[in-house]
């Protein structure tokens, strides 16, 4: 039981220190931290889960346990128990000097922002209460209930974490948004699929397809993709010999607001994987086209990029 109670003490500080530093991360963006862009939504979800199953637990253990001693005074002395706290305090101790170092070293590295006091004021506020608790624990003989002083930091605690673990369901959506995040993502990927195939085609054949269905290679084994949600087909337009369109219909928008950063990427030389990233997406609600013109100096026929020096 105390084993269970250390561990789920720890993954709780983790989940919300992890949680915490998401909102920093979300309400303060740096840009020299996310130059490349950064996604809070994954570990935001990891850290609810965690805090909304292993926190009570904890707390459980934890009630359960300063019960049993205080009807057991002889328990205190287990071994494992001192064992267990004690390692507990040496690791609270090693945070809060850890934290403070990183604070200074920030410091005269000139990294004075608000998202970085922050984290050192989480972590701080972290393992402070962590040690200060677990002190307490072996000093006192009674439980933290039963202490006005201590009963009311307890509860303050469990408050903090519990409104912010609320607060993170409003900041992460619900599952069906979340849902229907995912599928736009979807689209997304396939449309980039799909263009490289257009690009690929036209290197080949030096003309654009007429229709998607030109796509399909029985040799390969490449099915164009259709929407994921409906089954529908997507939407495709050559516009010039070098210049067409693709159009999905979205249910979710991605286009950054103001407080968010630009995402940057780094440049990507010809032939290297990974192109799409550094192209324009950007989506509202609804059917939203895409216009792309193939430019031959980067993307050659295939008898001119293979043809040898002169």
């Amino acid at each position: 039981m105390h084993l269970l109670a250390i561990t789920t003490l720890y993954i709780s500080a983790v989940s919300f220190g992890t949680l915490i530093f998401q909102f920093i991360d979300k309400f303060f963006p740096d840009p020299l931290v996310d130059f490349y862009g950064v996604s809070f939504t994954g570990p935001l979800r990891w850290a609810i889960a965690s805090l909304v199953i292993v926190f009570p637990a904890y707390v459980w253990f934890s009630w359960f346990l300063a019960k049993d001693v205080a009807l057991h005074s002889e328990k205190r002395e287990l071994k494992i128990r001192k064992w267990l706290f004690y390692f507990t305090l040496f690791i609270a101790a090693v945070a809060i000097i850890g934290d403070l170092v990183a604070l200074i070293y920030n410091f005269l590295g000139g990294d004075l922002s608000v998202r970085f006091i922050l984290k050192i004021l989480t972590i701080l506020f972290i393992a402070a209460s962590v040690f200060g608790y677990y002190l307490w624990n072996l000093r006192v003989e009674r439980m933290a209930s039963r202490d006005p002083r201590m009963r009311w930091f307890v509860f303050g605690v469990m408050a903090v974490v519990s409104v912010s673990t609320l607060y993170g369901f409003f900041v992460v959506g619900s599952p069906f948004a979340e849902r229907m995040r995912r599928f736009d993502e979807r689209r997304v990927q396939d449309l980039q699929n799909i263009q490289w195939q257009i690009v690929s085609y036209w290197q080949t054949k030096e003309r654009l397809p007429e229709n998607l269905d030109n796509l399909r290679d029985d040799i390969s084994g490449y099915v164009v993709p259709r929407d994921p949600e409906s089954g529908g087909a997507y939407e495709y337009r050559a516009l010039a010999p070098m210049k067409f369109e693709l159009c999905a219909t979205f249910e979710t928008e991605n286009i950054q607001t103001d407080k968010a950063l630009p995402r940057a990427v780094p440049a990507v030389s010809y032939g290297a994987s990974g192109l799409g990233l550094s192209e324009n997406w950007a989506h509202g609600v609804g059917r939203t086209c895409f216009e792309r013109t193939i430019d031959p100096d980067f993307y050659p026929p295939l008898e001119k990029r293979l043809k040898p020096r002169q």
